[in-house]
């Protein structure tokens, strides 16, 4: 695990500088305590990063959830009773990796996963422009179209030069400046320049500009536009920060449904993340998807036990460590170490981090998400790969992160049914004999109940006085509901004068009594 131990750190430290924001501002947006968003992002490095089969997957706190926790801590009764559902929803997860439900991730279309890679990568840019101008009315980490301000995602691009803030607008440029040079001109020239990273250099100098421009009142940068991590008095108020569970209220049906809500949520949100983190892998590994369940159920009930937040892999830190090079889960364990070291003793230089230097790293994460010539590439593509891409990205960005995949998954399954319709059989007309036509009907290797609205509508269109000759010699699944169908036409067959033979692998048959009785003596495969 030590052999890349060179790429793994520096991109650790670039996931350290995206997560700290993150962990704080989903907190923030879920109305739980600010140190329970740095928990779960410790527990998601260290604890599933550990556990975990995924070399460049990162698990931490997930806007996805922050609408679910920030209803659930109201209507169970507050903080301490929702942990309940934290540690019961990790259980449950477990439960699901043990009946090996990670195949499910296996199912999710291709062009889904890139829409959500690009409608991640264009909310990225989209919310943190605000912050990099220093307009911070938004927690970090939202993703949600409507924003707690009362704004949209659009509303707050137009308000921004109303809330301007040069010294965060400066050194957000200075910021976004240097990561664009590292990036393009100095990572190329020498090695060293690829183990310290320029997000690392930007943070710094950031740093520097708000010490030098305390005392100047143009240039000054307010604490509301800095980090915010908690500053405990002593070891005692730093221990308190942690909750825990309130037993007693596991026996409320409704911490029941909110622990069956976050497991569904979470585990649904990590295995799209695990499907989209293997694509952009450029070393091609593939997540074992029942272990990773497994590896966040652990995380979660571990989470909720000391207070922290719902846990998933999270694909913009996961698309940051794979942009910074990381190369095995090193980096992603290293990341949780540098979260829990820092709050412990630097939370106070952490503090003086300005939000927009953080932002101009978002924004590097963003673009390389959501490329423009992604779009041509999937306009290359068709239709049946371009109509569910659109619509994961326009849903992502102008609802949610679940909703908009939601609405691309609908889109994506109704492809694949006419896919289905037009490829369960074909029609071809040979000649005409004997005064019938003469049609064959080719099944193809497979036909399920998705392929009977097709099979019916071209039996029903055949002509009286027709020869119809059914081959199913290559097909090897003929769902029931399918051999019902034949089933019927063969009995309104003889009514419209229609002669049906039958081709299969055991010989011909003329005029089948029952297509039922037929297929129940072919072997189990067929």
């Amino acid at each position: 695990m030590f052999k890349y131990i060179k790429s793994d750190l520096p991109a650790s430290i670039v996931v350290f500088f995206v997560a700290l924001p993150l962990c704080l501002g989903i907190a923030l947006a879920s109305g739980a305590p600010l140190f329970s968003g740095l928990i779960a992002g410790i527990i998601g490095g260290i604890v599933v990063g550990g556990l975990s089969g995924s070399n460049i997957g990162v698990s931490g706190p997930a806007a996805g959830l922050a609408a679910i926790v920030l209803t659930a801590i109201g209507t169970l009764g507050g903080y301490q009773n929702f942990l309940v559902a934290v540690v019961l929803g990790g259980a449950i997860q477990l439960l699901l990796g043990v009946l090996k439900a990670g195949v499910i991730g296996y199912y999710f279309p291709s062009s889904v996963i890139k829409g959500m890679l690009t409608g991640i990568g264009i909310i990225i840019i989209l919310k943190q422009i605000p912050h990099f101008f220093g307009y911070d009315a938004e927690p970090e980490g939202a993703d949600s179209f409507i924003e707690m301000s009362g704004e949209n995602t659009f509303s707050a691009l137009f308000n921004i030069f109303d809330n301007l803030i040069i010294g965060s607008l400066i050194v957000g440029v200075i910021g976004l400046a240097i990561i664009l040079i590292w990036d393009t001109i100095l990572a190329k020239k020498s090695k060293f320049f690829k183990v310290i990273q320029g997000p690392l250099v930007a943070v710094v100098l950031g740093i520097i500009f708000y010490i030098l421009t305390k005392s100047n009142e143009s240039l000054s940068i307010a604490q509301s536009h800095l980090v915010s991590v908690p500053i405990p008095d002593d070891a005692a108020s730093f221990f308190a920060q942690f909750s825990f569970p309130n037993f007693s209220a596991i026996t409320n049906p409704e911490v029941w449904i909110v622990a069956f809500t976050i497991a569904l949520v979470a585990s649904l949100e990590t295995l799209l993340c695990v499907e989209a983190t293997d694509k952009l892998d450029p070393h091609k590994n593939v997540t074992p998807t029942n272990r990773e369940l497994l590896a966040q159920g652990t995380g979660n009930i571990i989470s909720g036990l000391i207070g922290g937040l719902p846990i998933t892999q999270v694909i913009v830190r996961s698309s940051a460590n794979i942009q910074s090079g990381g190369r095995t889960k090193l980096s992603a364990i290293i990341h949780g170490f540098l979260l829990l070291i820092s709050v412990i003793l630097i939370p106070r230089l952490l503090n003086m981090i300005p939000l927009s230097v953080l932002a101009a790293i978002l924004l590097v994460v963003g673009y390389k998400l959501a490329k423009p010539q992604l779009f041509k590439q999937m306009y290359k593509q068709g239709w049946k790969q371009f109509v569910p891409f659109v619509v994961t990205v326009v849903g992502i960005v102008f609802t949610d992160l679940l909703v908009g995949i939601s609405l691309g998954l609908a889109v994506g399954i109704v492809v694949i049914l006419l896919k289905s319709y037009q490829n369960s059989h074909f029609l071809h007309i040979e000649d005409k004999s004997n005064g019938k036509h003469k049609i064959k009907m080719t099944l193809a290797e497979e036909v399920t109940f998705f392929n009977k609205g097709a099979i019916l509508k071209e039996l029903n269109s055949l002509p009286m006085d027709t020869y119809l000759e059914l081959d199913v010699r290559n097909t090897r699944y003929l769902d029931n509901d399918i051999i019902e169908i034949l089933d019927d036409f063969a009995y309104k067959a003889k009514e419209r004068n229609i002669d049906i033979q039958l081709v299969s692998e055991r010989g011909v048959v003329e005029n089948p009594e029952s297509f039922i009785e037929f297929f129940k003596l072919r072997p189990k495969s067929a």
